[in-house]
């Protein structure tokens, strides 16, 4: 029998932009008979590894390990740690680490502020060579003066802001999305407001200074539509995305904590907006916002959980299954969102190494086969296609089935 071999050429799909990538075949025979996809690395600019400070939730070993096996050679990690990377001194306690156990790339971030508390800028300077950006995800920046003072200091760095958008004078108290479920079942709601005011303020800002800007896990309609007319304005900005926005609205709430995450899952019609962002480019790349979170802390229902899911291992079988399968995106277009545009966005260069896939395997999503030690997602059971069958990365295979 005849084993299909169907490459995406990773230097075409580097440099296209949706343009011109095209599938090439390789046929090679084997014994297998099936129709295999080659890809270049994935490329997730938004995880937790958790390390170091709360390594009982993820290690930079298991983190790099789920994301060999979702397909990702190289990833961004957020500064949310302990001590929090805020100064070269306290950096390079990650990045010794990173050197130590990461079976992938991995780029760390650069906090903003010195221990993320939004009160004095961090030494940004003094990180700018080891970092990819700057963010205090997480959290988002209070004051107007301080984040004008972070985007005056990155654009003078050559360095983007990605900014967790969350003001919290709105949040009343909330954690799920402020609609229809929760006004139903008790639950205290997060405004849309609290995401898109402060997306509106960043990208006057952003404007005003020059900075490039990055807005992290949009959610709401109205942060897609400022988006959108700013870069119609011609401000440099960014955003992304994640697979549960894109899959799942608040009418798929269930009263667990692996449904809990910050942002909160939207109304129908925000998913709808965001879809829409994918396809006319509004939105350009997809994260995970790879979240992971001890089994007792995801135990407490949605009120009392933590926030947060994993991602890494469910992401490209999902939105395959179900923007791709559906026929609301190409195939091309979600390799472009996961591989070529985060890397161009983010300045990552080198090779991206490859992952290979079948399509065609069906099978239910399953947390007992994770190598995160995070198991708390909202696609539990849910039926997919595509299986990751290897991963690689300067030559080295990382990961096989």
């Amino acid at each position: 029998m005849t084993n299909r071999i169907i490459t995406v050429d990773p230097e075409r799909i580097l440099g296209c932009e949706d343009k011109g990538c095209v599938f090439s075949d390789d046929i090679k025979d084997t014994d297998s008979g099936r129709e295999l996809f080659v890809f270049p690395g994935f490329c997730d600019v938004h995880v937790h590894f958790r390390e170091p400070g709360f390594s009982y939730k993820e290690t930079i070993l298991s983190g790099s390990l789920a994301a060999a096996r979702g397909g990702y050679t190289d990833v961004c990690t957020m500064p949310n740690l302990d001590p929090v990377p805020d100064s070269p001194e306290h950096l390079e306690v990650q990045q010794r680490i990173i050197e130590e156990s990461s079976v992938i790339r991995i780029h760390p971030y650069g906090a903003i502020t010195e221990r993320e508390e939004g009160k004095k800028l961090s030494d940004m300077e003094g990180m700018a060579e080891g970092i990819v950006a700057f963010s205090d995800d997480g959290k988002g920046i209070q004051s107007d003066e301080m984040m004008r003072s972070a985007m005056l200091k990155a654009k003078a760095l050559g360095k983007i802001i990605a900014a967790h958008c969350e003001d919290e004078s709105l949040l009343n108290g909330g954690y799920i999305h402020d609609g229809r479920y929760a006004a139903e079942h008790g639950h205290r709601g997060i405004s849309s407001e609290s995401e898109y005011r402060q997306i509106e303020r960043d990208l006057k800002l952003a404007e005003e200074t020059g900075c490039a800007y990055h807005v992290c896990h949009i959610s709401a309609k109205e942060s897609v539509d400022a988006v959108r007319k700013a870069k119609a304005r011609g401000v440099d900005v960014t955003c992304e995305t994640a697979p549960h926005y894109l899959v799942l609205c608040e009418d798929d709430l269930q009263e667990e904590g692996r449904f809990k995450m910050n942002p909160p899952l939207r109304s129908r019609e925000d998913r709808e907006a965001l879809i829409k962002g994918l396809q006319d480019g509004t939105i350009d790349m997809i994260a995970t916002d790879h979240a992971p979170h001890s089994a007792e802390e995801k135990s407490r229902g949605l009120e009392k959980s933590a926030f947060g899911i994993t991602g890494l291992e469910t992401a490209f079988p999902v939105l395959y299954s179900s923007l791709v399968l559906s026929g609301r995106i190409s195939l091309e277009r979600l390799i472009t969102l996961m591989s070529s545009a985060p890397r161009k966005r983010f300045g990552i260069t080198g090779d991206p190494g490859y992952t290979v896939w079948d399509l065609n395997e069906a099978y239910r999503i399953d947390t007992g086969q994770f190598l995160s030690k995070g198991r708390s997602t909202p696609f539990e059971g849910m039926e997919v296609h595509g299986s990751c069958i290897k991963t690689v990365i300067n030559g080295k295979e990382i990961y096989r089935r």
